[in-house]
């Protein structure tokens, strides 16, 4: 009889296990099932969507969704093949915040000598977050209306 009640006991708490959909919707987590085992990636899922989305016209050297880090290869766009750039990303929290989201850029020109290293405009770096950060919040808010 002990055993049965024990058994009813642990199934009625696992029925009472939930899974806060609102607190996962405002941080952007995402769990990705293998099997019997469940991860949650490291970062906030609307930033990680978002940045490989506005970077989807250069080329991924690598991309890092625990960790939350995109390293681009370098990108000469057609206008200008003396020049190339190279972008990394860094998603720094879980939640869709603005401080959550770090870009460096990198760029170098070609002469005589080859590739070397050139300056890089100030705000190249904060016109790639303002973009990233649009995105996140269009896909965050794709999620909140229904039937879309």
């Amino acid at each position: 009889m002990r055993i049965l009640a024990l058994a009813f006991c642990v199934l009625a708490l696992a029925g009472c296990s939930s899974s806060d959909s609102a607190a996962d919707l405002d941080s952007g987590t995402t769990a990705i099932a293998s099997g019997s085992s469940r991860m949650t990636l490291g970062v906030n899922s609307f930033l990680w969507r978002a940045s490989l989305d506005t970077m989807s016209f250069m080329p991924f050297a690598s991309a890092d969704p625990f960790g939350g880090v995109i390293i681009t290869d370098w990108y000469s766009a057609p206008a200008t093949p003396t020049e190339r750039m190279k972008v990394t990303i860094y998603i720094l929290d879980r939640k869709l915040r603005a401080d959550g989201l770090k870009v460096v850029v990198f760029r170098q020109t070609h002469d005589t000598n080859g590739w070397s290293d050139a300056t890089v405009n100030p705000d190249t770096a904060t016109k790639l977050e303002d973009a990233i950060l649009t995105r996140a919040r269009e896909l965050r808010l794709a999620t909140l209306s229904p039937g879309t």
